[in-house]
């Protein structure tokens, strides 16, 4: 909560900070990797840099926070704050990294506001950035202890033991450990990051959705290759694809992620597109022989890049009391059951009580989530989703 003397003034300011926020951003990076370049080499991915998508998230991220101090004192955006501070777990981020974050983050705020940053906005603006740190901090540090590990302390090294080639666009790998001993556990819905080398030296890192069941003695990740008409395509994702082969090494994180299959017997809603199907998947492989109510939901572009296709129908016709909807822009004959045209949510029937879990493009999921909030009348509460890359919908929740 802030303080008595800061809230006016935050309230204050708010409009011009926000107002200038996104070149805030963009003078904050500029300085951070000025001063230690290696970070956009090891550590922030260089495809967001260069679009503008990272500062466009950690923008909205400060403006969502600050407005919520402001206008719902005692309250916090625990579903953004959750999903950033798994982000960083599985990045390795210490609380260390805030200090240097807040040094050039203030740098960048007196050099585009200028005279305008008076040492009372100056403080007030302070308390914000240390009331967020300080909540992800503890986050964090929960996030490690959970997992059994230190500060940071993520990265292992894991054998490439199989590779499947699932549609043209994306490939599955089976990853194991060295030694033959079980890989650990994970959460159904949770991902990894993959640290990959590459040719000019940096050690970039994306984060994949573990896709395989949980409770093997391996993990299973499907990336999708990005390709960008508009720029450079992905750089671990075809790195992957053109070199991760049986018998190589992948460093990979623990597992993280707040998109998670809720205990209890509640009917549930799995809606995906794309390689959005991946988190979705392990959830299935966990409700085997589970009578609970599941409707899935997946949208393609045909049927041949729909990954994991037939392991995902499978899965729904084991279980009794699921049923699969299935949306294709271009059906091609392949899938008679399946109907033509982008996914239509409000065309369901769902049970009362359901919970919805989203995962594919930002187009998809608004569409999507707007059917469920105003054709079926769910709470907002009720509808839970996981953003592949910086998170560009904050406020949507």
């Amino acid at each position: 909560m802030l303080s008595e003397q800061s809230t006016p003034v935050v309230r204050a300011t708010l409009p011009a900070v926000g107002a200038a926020i996104g070149e805030i951003a963009e003078v904050f990076y500029g300085r951070l990797f000025a001063d230690r370049p290696e970070l956009l080499g090891d550590l922030f991915n260089r495809g967001n840099q260069a679009s503008g998508e990272q500062q466009r998230a950690l923008a909205g991220s400060i403006a969502a926070f600050a407005g919520m101090l402001v206008e719902h004192p005692g309250s916090r955006p625990d579903a953004m704050l959750g999903r950033i501070a798994h982000k960083h777990a599985s990045l390795g981020i210490t609380s260390e990294q805030y200090k240097l974050v807040h040094r050039h983050l203030f740098g960048a705020i007196g050099e585009v506001l200028g005279e305008a940053v008076t040492p009372e906005v100056a403080a007030a603006w302070d308390e914000v950035y240390w009331l967020m740190a300080n909540a992800l901090i503890a986050l964090e540090a929960r996030l490690y202890q959970e997992s059994g590990i230190a500060e940071g302390a993520v990265w292992r090294e894991l054998v490439v033991a199989e590779r499947h080639e699932e549609t043209p666009d994306a490939v599955s790998f089976v990853l194991r450990r060295n030694d033959g001993a079980p890989v650990g556990a994970f959460r159904p819905g949770q991902y990894v990051g993959v640290r990959a080398e590459l040719p000019d030296g940096a050690r970039q890192i994306r984060q994949y959705s573990l896709s395989g069941a949980p409770g093997e003695p391996y993990w299973r990740i499907t990336v999708k290759r990005v390709r960008d008409g508009a720029g450079p395509d992905g750089e671990v994702s075809a790195w992957l694809h053109e070199h991760a082969r049986p018998g190589d090494t992948l460093t990979v994180s623990a597992p993280f992620g707040d998109l998670v299959l809720p205990d209890g017997d509640g009917p549930l809603l799995l809606a995906s597109a794309g390689i959005g199907v991946t988190p979705m998947l392990p959830m299935l492989h966990r409700l085997t022989g589970s009578t609970r109510p599941v409707i899935v939901l997946h949208a393609d572009r045909t049927p041949a890049d729909h990954p994991h296709r037939e392991e995902q129908r499978r899965l729904v016709e084991a279980l009794p009391g699921a049923q699969l909807h299935l949306w294709y822009e271009e059906l091609g004959g392949a899938a008679p059951e399946a109907s033509v045209g982008r996914a239509d949510a409000g065309a369901l029937e769902l049970p009362d009580g359901v919970t919805a879990y989203l995962c594919g493009p930002l187009p998809f999921m608004r569409a999507v989530r707007g059917d469920l909030l105003h054709h079926h009348g769910l709470p907002a509460r009720a509808v839970h989703y996981e953003v592949f890359g910086p998170d560009l919908w904050l406020g949507g929740e």
